[in-house]
């Protein structure tokens, strides 16, 4: 079951229409579970890291990769056609999510070659929203200056919020998010255990196995940058 994730600048109407009217299973062919966001750069509460109103994504799961092809002609799809487009394989699971299968690894170390593509995904407790911004905020800080980080973004559509990260290694990954000195994301690990942020939460690992398009501006990603290595 692939995934894939879209992400592009489009008008405020646009991003409006997403937001509020986000596709379900069966308006769309093949569509088993999406969610729809705006995005925010990695980085806390900078001034860089304010939201970007008319940068929208959506993060979907599909019967098969003909489906995703025959998105192109949604209107959505045909919205998001300008930005960025990830397809994605998962290979390894810590939580659950629709659209997401229960049977992959979830040990931390799966083996795989090249690059990797990340996101965490969940349904925040909203009385834990402050919190929750608090702890994952000093995570993204470390996650943009770590070894082997190519680029990232935060999703909100709340409860719904998200990170999208690419990696240049699923080795480089691991390094950050459970590496033995300690840090931001190992801490957040642990904050969350002890009183959970999410009424569900996932966070999924996957081979990139088609990487298209670019985003510009502030948070912008080049062409062909995470390309499979």
């Amino acid at each position: 079951m692939p995934v894939s994730v879209h992400i592009a600048d489009v008008g405020v109407a646009v991003a409006a229409r997403a937001l509020v009217r986000a596709p379900r299973p069966g308006s769309i062919p093949g569509l088993c579970h999406a969610d729809v966001a705006i995005a925010k750069p990695l980085g806390g509460s900078s001034e860089g890291a304010a939201p970007q109103l008319r940068r929208v994504a959506l993060v979907a799961s599909w019967d098969d990769d003909a489906d995703i092809d025959g998105f192109a002609h949604h209107r959505l799809g045909a919205a998001l056609a300008g930005g960025w487009h990830a397809r994605l394989q998962p290979t390894r699971l810590f939580g659950s999510w629709p659209g997401i299968p229960d049977d992959l690894p979830r040990n931390r170390s799966v083996p795989g070659d090249g690059s990797a593509v990340v996101l965490t995904l969940g349904r925040v407790r909203l009385p834990r929203l402050r919190r929750f911004l608090r702890t994952s905020a000093r995570a993204e800080r470390q996650a943009v200056v770590a070894p082997g980080f190519t680029w990232g973004t935060a999703l909100a559509r709340p409860p719904f919020v998200a990170t999208c990260s690419l990696w240049e290694s699923a080795d480089a990954l691991a390094e950050y998010a459970y590496g033995n000195g300690g840090g931001a994301h190992p801490d957040a690990i642990a904050t969350d255990r002890a009183e959970p942020f999410h009424h569900r939460s996932a966070f999924v690992r996957f081979h990139p196995y088609r990487l298209e398009g670019a985003l510009e501006g502030r948070n912008g990603l080049p062409l062909g940058a995470g390309l499979l290595c």
